[in-house]
This record gives structure tokens, C-alpha cells and sequence, in this order.
């Protein structure tokens, strides 16, 4: 890091000529832990200025917007859901399908809302967008209008990214001046879109696209009952396009490159890239662009380097706080979403957490229903009721009471809340509970988890 005293020496080395000093790490492209990943949405990211609407055109920006405003609607949409772009929010349904479904809607107005209530621990690659390259999300949202038909727009920001509200702010106001935004697209007088902030309260709950939604509104932020699909009914009651900031953010490179380059990037249905985002106890933490394919040990080692405790890994938390922990058996699974899918994880935004051996599994999977029973909007019982009965169940393990009766009464109740939650809120929060349940019975005093034998009774 760069101190203030280092200052005066920097610029006494030439540093801005690429004088050598001490501080100087090189080229952007040269470091090593950039060189080796695949860096197509974070291309521009730390070489070009962020509020410079010259630098970006320079750097190859625009040229998905140009291609977009000569395509025919339905082509575009056939293009996006030919180069596989899923959902990056977490849900990762196909984005060109949710575009087709608003673009074939009637309404005299549709929308494109941007969900950048980034909540997830462990998470900032949307921050680190918005805040270093926020014309790669501009124009991901501006052909979205133009493939849609939509001509308003809003980044729904969470309230504690004031940086990223200020340079969004900054960048729009430019975008609108250099003409990218106003009655006519870059001159084009077919296409109108204009683009607005919107910050939101604080809510994890709100990230839910629904109660985003509600809350954009100006009401509490309490998740709707689907369908109807926000494709078809959304804000105000139209047909709204909502995409988190990395989904929109990778649409130009898709639009200026095309859909089988992108497509190229990946495996199965899981198709590009996806920002990697390591957090947690690990030595060198950071975002890594990477191919869907990479594996979890591959992340932490090749990348992370190993715990910044020099302990041994035990487990790690793949998709926010409400994703499974994987134990070192399941590290080999390739980022995949059916292949996560398969053994009841999520790759959700990319949030990688890290944990050592001193780590306790069941006081994490406690903090789960805790945290759910904190941010719960409070509209469906399975959720509400379920996830405080959750921290007093395993509250009650955790003291010394292993019978069959509780670890069976703590599985039933995450049956209800996955299948009777009303999103994902109360539906996700099992996951990280009973991962922990099924992969470190030992944590909950039991030696086989399976048969729900306490230790006392083993013994």
C-alpha cells in the first residue's frame, strides 16, 4: 500500500513515465496474479481512468452498443441466449430469455432495473465494477433498453456503497452529455433511454428482485408471491428487465465480440466467465476472472494462496452467506451450476469465504438462521418463525443436547423453510446448516450424522 510519505519519492522516480521504484508493481496485464486469469468483463479495470468517457471508447467501449443499435430486437435476443449468459446475481437463469419475454410484452412503458444491492459477504465484484469501469454497466443497461424497448432505467445501489453512488452519479451525467442517453442513443432517433441512481436502505432482503422492486417503489421491502414474473409485471407494474451488475456489465463484450466468442469461455450450460471472489481466511484475497470449470482447490491455492493463518482449510462457503459449506472432499467439483447443483451447493455471485480447522461448523450454521432471522421481510412463516426456531434448536444441540429428537427436529424444520419459503431468503438459509450438519457432525457432538447417533449413545 501506498503511504503519504511515500509520495514525494514516487513522483522523484517518475512514476507516471514508468520510473522504476520500490512501490512499482508493472504493467496491469503483467502482474501475475491478473496474467493468468480471463479477464473479459474486468478487461479495462485498473488501465483505464474511470470517469474518462474517451478512455473507454479508446479501450474498446461502445462497440457492443454500435452492434446492438444495427440488430433487429429478436435477433438479440436470440444472440444473448445463444451465448449462454446466465443470471450473475445467483438465480443464473438465462438472461436473453428474460429479454425475449419484455421485449414481446405490450406496454406503453417497460423498465431496466440493475440490481447492485450487493449484500453477500465476501462479495464486491459489483462494487469494484461500478466503481472502476461504471460505462461497462451504462451501456450493458443501454442495450438492454434497446433490445427490449424499455427507455427508463435504474441502478438500485445498497446505501452502504456511497463511493460507487458518487462515480455512477458522475458517470451517467457524462454518458448523458457525450450522448449516449436522451431522446436519441448515439444519434439514433429510434431509441431513447434514460438512466437513473437509486439508493436503496439497507435491507439484505431487498436484493431479492422482488422486494427490490417494492422498495425502488417507495414502499417497505417485502417479497412479492410469482408468478406474475417481474418479466411481465414488474416495477410500477410493467414489463421489467432485472439483471445484477455483472450480468449487465458482460453484455457489450458478448454484443462487440459475439455470442460464439463468449460462448467459447466455460463448460456445459454454464458458459464465460465469472468473477471469483476470495474472502475470508486466505493469504492473498481478490477478485479472479475465470472460465466456469476452475475448481474450488485450484481458487485457494493457485490464487489464494492458502489461510493467511497457515492453517489447514476445512471448509469453505461458496455463495454468500446462505451457501453450503463444502468440506475438502468436494473441492475438486468444477465451478459448474449443475455440477453444484448436483451436491446441493450453489455457485451463486462468486463469493468464495474461507475457513480454517479452528472454525466451528455449528456455531457458523447457527449464525445462519440468525442472520435470516434478522433480515427476514417477515411475509411467510417458514422464513419468519422457521429460522428463529433454528438458532434455538441448535442452540440446544450446541449445549449438550444431541438426541435423535433435536437433530431430527432441526432437519425437519429446514425441509419447511426450503419448501415453503417464499424466496430464497428463508428457501437458501438450510443450506449452510445442514452442510454443516452432513459434512462436521463432530462440531454438533455427533460422531455419524446419518444415524443421528449422539457421541454419549456411540460411546
Amino acid at each position: 500500500n501506498v503511504e503519504e510519505s511515500d509520495v514525494a519519492a514516487l513522483f522523484d522516480a517518475g512514476f507516471i513515465e514508468g520510473g522504476e521504484h520500490a512501490r512499482r508493481v508493472g504493467v496491469v496485464d503483467d502482474i501475475p496474479y491478473l496474467k493468468k486469469q480471463q479477464r473479459l468483463t474486468f478487461a479495462r479495470i485498473g488501465i483505464t481512468d474511470p470517469l474518462s468517457v474517451d478512455d473507454y471508447v479508446a479501450h474498446g467501449g461502445l462497440e457492443g452498443l454500435k452492434q446492438a443499435l444495427q440488430t433487429d430486437g429478436d435477433a438479440a435476443c436470440e444472440a444473448l441466449i445463444e451465448s449462454g449468459l446466465r443470471g450473475r446475481g445467483g438465480a443464473a437463469f438465462p438472461a436473453g430469455i428474460k429479454w425475449r419475454t419484455v421485449r414481446g410484452a405490450k406496454a406503453a412503458q417497460k423498465y431496466i432495473v440493475c440490481n447492485a444491492d450487493e449484500g453477500d459477504s465476501g462479495t464486491f465484484s459489483d462494487r469494484l465494477v461500478m466503481e472502476s469501469d461504471p460505462y461497462v454497466l451504462i451501456e450493458g443497461m443501454i442495450i438492454a433498453g434497446v433490445v427490449t424497448g424499455a427507455t427508463v432505467g435504474y441502478i438500485y445501489v445498497r446505501s452502504e456503497y456511497p463511493h460507487s453512488i458518487a462515480t455512477l452519479e458522475a458517470a451517467i451525467a457524462k454518458a448523458r452529455a457525450a450522448g449516449w442517453l436522451g431522446d436519441s442513443v448515439l444519434g439514433s432517433a429510434a431509441h431513447r433511454f434514460e438512466l437513473f441512481v437509486a439508493k436503496g436502505a439497507g435491507a439484505y432482503v431487498c436484493g431479492e428482485e422482488t422486494a427490490l422492486l417494492e422498495s425502488l417503489e417507495g414502499k417497505r421491502g417485502i417479497v412479492r408471491a410469482k408468478p406474475p414474473v417481474p418479466a411481465l409485471v414488474g416495477l410500477y407494474g410493467q414489463p421489467t428487465v432485472i439483471n445484477n451488475v455483472i450480468t449487465l456489465a458482460t453484455v457489450p463484450i458478448i454484443f462487440a465480440r459475439g455470442a460464439a466468442f463468449y460462448k467459447d469461455f466455460g463448460m456445459g450450460r454454464s458458459r464465460g466467465t465469472l468473477p471469483f471472489q476470495l474472502a475470508g481466511n486466505v493469504k492473498q484475497g481478490g477478485l479472479v476472472e475465470l472460465a466456469f470449470g476452475v475448481t474450488l482447490r485450484e481458487l485457494l491455492y493457485d490464487y489464494g494462496g492458502g489461510t493467511a493463518s497457515g492453517r489447514p482449510a476445512r471448509a469453505v462457503q461458496v455463495g454468500g452467506p446462505l451457501g453450503t459449506y463444502l468440506p475438502e472432499s468436494q473441492w475438486d467439483i468444477p465451478m459448474d451450476y449443475e455440477a453444484y447443483a448436483a451436491v446441493g451447493a450453489v455457485v451463486g455471485h462468486g463469493g468464495i469465504v474461507v475457513h480454517d480447522d479452528t472454525s466451528n461448523l455449528a456455531e457458523l450454521a447457527q449464525y445462519a438462521m440468525h442472520f435470516c432471522a434478522l433480515e427476514s421481510c417477515g411475509k411467510c412463516t417458514p422464513c419468519r418463525i422457521g429460522s428463529t426456531r433454528g438458532v434455538e434448536v441448535i442452540g440446544r444441540i450446541r449445549n449438550g443436547d444431541t438426541s435423535t429428537r433435536q437433530v431430527q427436529l432441526l432437519r425437519d424444520l429446514c425441509d419447511t423453510m426450503v419448501s415453503g419459503s417464499l424466496c430464497a431468503m428463508g428457501g437458501m438459509t438450510p443450506f449452510p446448516v445442514l452442510s454443516a450438519l452432513d459434512h462436521f457432525p463432530e462440531d454438533f457432538g455427533l460422531d455419524n450424522v446419518h444415524d443421528l447417533a449422539p457421541k454419549a449413545a456411540a460411546a
